[in-house]
């Protein structure tokens, strides 16, 4: 910043992510009607190819809103009810609770007992061959939600109850109206999206370890169109507070800073390169002690 202050004018709200955001829950309610009649396997081959892409992608839009992207900081509480409406077409409750734990992952990174994006010592420890990890990688979003569990529980607060309220009357509702293959793709596409496939790639790239001593990498390639820029990552940790698309403008600014670095421009290498490489594990990560107070 002291070399180039004028990154602190992408330090603003991006509003464009609030009609992104609506018009992708619009798109999943219309695929929620249209699937309700089709053959099991074409509910089940448009979950993956469309539904997962979609589903994905609004994960990443639930992380652009839980850093306030969509309000700002000084409306706070609109990014959370907006979170939570996002939340709807993944058929599980995730954003309020997303929020908690990720602000933690970018004040503590790699802290032990506090970042819940590292591993558990069961899955670094059981998921070292070729085989478990292309099994650990298809689990991804079992392991997501039960870690926080395991690593470090928090109280239920009232946001998350009211999050889970919404996204289970949500859920009733789509059953009601549309059937067992509507709510079967909504549910079926957020588990496809963010297991064994392309964008999950993100998971991996973000912080393992395939070059000692480089515990952040960003990704340049094409699926940053459906990701909100997450595979700026370098950029986006240097720079919390700016929203996914003006990142690309941060590089772009403060290039001597970002274009040296180990970077990536596939994601399916990334996975393959993952399970086929024997020096790679889930236990890849920069794990730290950490030392003095803890505001969590």
């Amino acid at each position: 910043l002291a070399k180039h202050p004028e990154i602190k004018a992408l330090m603003k709200p991006d509003y464009n992510l609030i009609w992104v955001v609506v018009l992708m829950v619009l798109a999943q309610l219309t695929a929620f009607y249209l699937v309700k009649d089709l053959d099991w396997k074409w509910v089940v081959f448009w979950a993956y190819v469309f539904g997962s892409c979609i589903s994905h992608s609004m994960t990443l839009a639930i992380h652009e809103i839980s850093h306030n992207s969509a309000f700002g900081n000084s409306k706070a509480m609109w990014n959370r009810w907006f979170g939570i409406f996002a939340n709807l077409p993944l058929g599980l409750p995730y954003s309020i609770s997303f929020k908690r734990y990720h602000m933690d992952h970018h004040r503590y990174l790699g802290g032990d007992g506090i970042d819940v994006d590292i591993p558990t010592n069961f899955e670094g420890w059981f998921f070292c061959t070729r085989f478990r990890k292309f099994i650990w990688i298809v689990l991804q979003p079992f392991f997501y939600a039960i870690r926080p569990l395991c690593i470090n529980p928090k109280p239920i607060t009232r946001l998350e109850i009211i999050n889970l309220l919404a996204q289970l009357s949500f859920d009733v509702v789509i059953y009601y109206l549309w059937g067992v293959k509507s709510t079967f793709y909504m549910l079926a596409g957020s588990v496809l999206g963010l297991g064994l496939h392309p964008i999950s790639g993100h998971f991996i790239a973000e912080h393992y370890m395939f070059l000692k001593g480089h515990e952040t990498y960003s990704y340049y390639g094409p699926l940053n169109l459906l990701t909100f820029n997450v595979g700026y990552h370098n950029e986006h940790h240097d720079f919390p507070n700016i929203p996914g698309k003006s990142l690309p403008l941060v590089k772009k600014i403060a290039a001597e800073y970002y274009d040296n670095l180990p970077q990536y421009n596939s994601w399916i290498k990334v996975l393959y390169d993952f399970v086929m490489d024997d020096t790679i594990s889930p236990y890849s990560r920069m794990k730290r002690q950490l030392k003095g107070e803890v505001k969590q």
